[in-house]
């Protein structure tokens, strides 16, 4: 999730694009989306928000680098002409990807020859010699889906977890401890489990994905023409399961480092980059049973 910060509107976006999609089909139990990135004539500095997950971003050109599991916003300046292609995955299947624990990562971003060694450096260079970004994105998720082969598969209680801690699931898990008694685990371990395999806890995660979910609802509801029933901020808020409009400001603040109106813009169309982020959204937008793409 991104947004622009240090200049006007028109002059950070002039040619730029940026292309969001899901993941091919070998991928969609990681990844939640990928997409091409171009920076235009003007640097652009982007807001990365905390998701739960990882994300590996390829810059065309450059060597390959992971972003770990974020507790809060991280800014990052990208240079004009920057081409980037990226992956966001699901949280708790980092180890299942890059076979390392996910809470070694957190806050984190190195180059992934720290993480593949020599592996990145030869994934660099096919996205560099793909031609088009299209066909560099292709590249990624097939290495990808090669890699994958090789790792251990992701934590399966960890798993049924963030399934539980998604926004609008039935049965909504509560307490973090009534939720490790209904998956036969103590809370303790449940936390331990997660730690390793998410980064952050499953409180910290809870937080995380509602918050998630909050942007996904601003987002859908600024994708159409908006309706009294909407109920403004404070509506979407009460609909994503936060206490109330106060509750949802804080966790903006701390989640994205803005109030949720410098945020948002003009409070119901997503972050004010522009972008449209529906496809890494989607597994909300679904789970709210909204009318979307399959």
């Amino acid at each position: 999730m991104m947004t622009a910060m240090t200049r006007p509107v028109d002059e950070a976006m002039a040619g730029q694009s940026y292309a969001e999609r899901l993941p091919i089909g070998a991928l969609r139990d990681l990844a939640r989306t990928v997409w091409v990135q171009r920076v235009g004539v003007a640097p652009y500095r982007q807001r990365h928000l905390p998701t739960g997950g990882v994300e590996l971003h390829c810059p065309v050109g450059s060597l390959p680098r992971l972003v770990g599991p974020l507790t809060g916003p991280v800014l990052e300046t990208l240079a004009p002409g920057t081409t980037l292609i990226g992956v966001r995955f699901r949280p708790g299947v980092a180890g299942a990807v890059f076979g390392v624990p996910a809470r070694r990562l957190v806050d984190l971003t190195l180059g992934l020859d720290e993480v593949w060694g020599p592996a990145a450096v030869g994934l660099g260079a096919a996205v560099a010699a793909a031609g088009t970004p299209e066909a560099a994105l292709r590249v990624v998720q097939d290495h990808l889906v090669a890699h994958r082969a090789g790792t251990a598969p992701p934590d399966p209680l960890v798993a049924e977890a963030v399934r539980r801690l998604m926004p609008w699931e039935p049965g909504p898990p509560g307490r973090i401890a009534a939720l490790g008694d209904r998956l036969g685990t103590s809370e303790s371990q449940l936390r331990r489990r997660c730690l390793a395999a998410v980064g952050i806890g499953p409180k910290a995660l809870q937080r995380t994905l509602r918050f998630q979910g909050f942007l996904a609802l601003a987002q859908s509801t600024g994708m159409r023409a908006p309706t009294p029933d909407d109920g403004g901020l404070a509506g979407l808020a009460a609909r994503s399961g936060f206490a109330d409009h106060a509750h949802m400001s804080r966790e903006c603040g701390r989640l994205t480092g803005l109030p949720p109106r410098a945020f948002l813009g003009d409070g119901t169309g997503g972050c004010d980059c522009g972008h449209d982020h529906s496809a890494s959204y989607l597994p909300f937008l679904r789970s709210l049973r909204l009318a979307v793409p399959a």
